[in-house]
């Protein structure tokens, strides 16, 4: 217990430190993308403009992003949420234009940064290097975006992105990547003699 709270007396002082930062330009910017990452559409959109490029390797990591997506969203918004049940920050101390409309859910983990580094490693795992850093960039816009808007403490934020990026390194146990070998169970010599027909010989 001590030492939780002592966490949360550092991700409170980091949490005054960006609402007293001011830095130009982000007012308009970052809250609008928090907004737009609403329910993972921001990355719905992102999947489908790689989709529609019918490249292969986009097609795939569009795809990969997507499962990705699917795993983090219920740990992070579902069973994390309701198992630390932590309070949102209050937004008194940051302007009027970075606040956005406090959400109903609990504050720890940011299910955001959970979907955002989700779709972002799994996307890397995918793409070419033009592709994966853009995509990255604006899933670490995202979750900064989450401390700025004054929702989520930077610990909330860390969390989630931990989960997103687990999440994303999971979709390779349920989809291969290319080249990549498919477990096969290996016969070991008691079992091929299970499996040998009555007499020893084949058929």
């Amino acid at each position: 217990m001590r030492l939780r709270s002592r966490l949360h007396r550092w991700d409170k002082r980091l949490f005054k430190a960006v609402a007293n930062a001011h830095l130009p330009g982000f007012e308009s910017v970052l809250p609008p993308l928090s907004n737009a990452a609403n329910n993972a559409v921001l990355w719905g959109v992102v999947a489908g403009g790689l989709a529609f490029t019918g490249r292969r390797r986009l097609r795939r990591a569009a795809t990969r992003g997507l499962l990705a997506i699917s795993v983090a969203s219920p740990l992070a918004n579902i069973a994390a949420k309701r198992a630390f049940n932590r309070k949102r920050p209050l937004p008194d101390i940051l302007p009027l234009a970075r606040v956005l409309r406090t959400p109903t859910s609990t504050s720890f983990p940011s299910g955001h940064s959970a979907t955002a580094a989700a779709f972002a490693t799994a996307v890397a795992m995918e793409a070419p290097r033009r592709v994966s850093v853009p995509v990255g960039v604006v899933a670490g816009a995202v979750c900064f975006s989450r401390v700025y808007t004054g929702v989520h403490y930077p610990g909330d934020v860390v969390a989630g992105a931990a989960i997103g990026v687990a999440a994303g390194l999971f979709t390779r146990r349920l989809w291969p990547q290319v080249g990549e070998a498919v477990p096969v169970l290996r016969r070991t010599p008691q079992r091929a003699r299970r499996e040998e027909p009555e007499g020893g010989q084949s058929e």
